[in-house]
């Protein structure tokens, strides 16, 4: 079976996503004035993009500063055997601390962020993830973030807009 093309979008779609990145709790009111449509037509084109998968989900944006002091690190994960590349995905993917994570190009396999109550966790969770034979790591970089200089606020508009080859 062939996969499901997205649908087309034009400025309107891009609009409508650019503004819903910003402020997930927009009525639909506000919305179809900002796009320039009524809220039913506005509803409708959210409900599309909803179904395509391209509005993937809402969340609220937490900042953890207002509840607690955790540890932000960041963390260059290399194996040594990439025949254990499914069970170490797997793991990290397990793992609630890792709160994000992208296999990389270069000397690095992999780069996750840990968020952790303090080093005395984040150190128990690396050195588990390095004792275990069947996982294949060889090393941990670990780099703690000092302070937010920008946080992802939403994708640029440009990439919303283009168009899959």
């Amino acid at each position: 079976m062939a996969a499901k093309r997205p649908p087309a979008l034009d400025r309107i779609d891009v609009k409508i996503l650019a503004d819903l990145q910003r402020n997930g709790r927009s009525t639909m009111q506000e919305l179809a004035t900002k796009v320039g449509l009524s809220p039913r037509a506005s509803l409708e084109r959210v409900r599309r993009l909803e179904a395509a998968g391209i509005i993937a989900g809402y969340r609220a944006a937490i900042d953890l500063a207002h509840l607690s002091r955790p540890i932000n690190i960041f963390a260059e994960i290399v194996l040594a055997k990439h025949a254990q590349q499914a069970h170490v995905e797997r793991r990290l993917a397990a793992l609630e601390e890792v709160v994000e994570c992208w296999e990389v190009t270069g000397t690095t396999d992999y780069l996750a962020r840990f968020i952790c109550a303090d080093l005395a966790t984040y150190e128990m969770l690396t050195a588990r993830l390095i004792d275990d034979p069947n996982l294949g790591i060889s090393r941990i970089v670990s780099h703690v973030a000092l302070r937010p200089v920008r946080r992802f606020a939403g994708y640029p508009e440009s990439l919303l807009s283009h168009k899959p080859r």
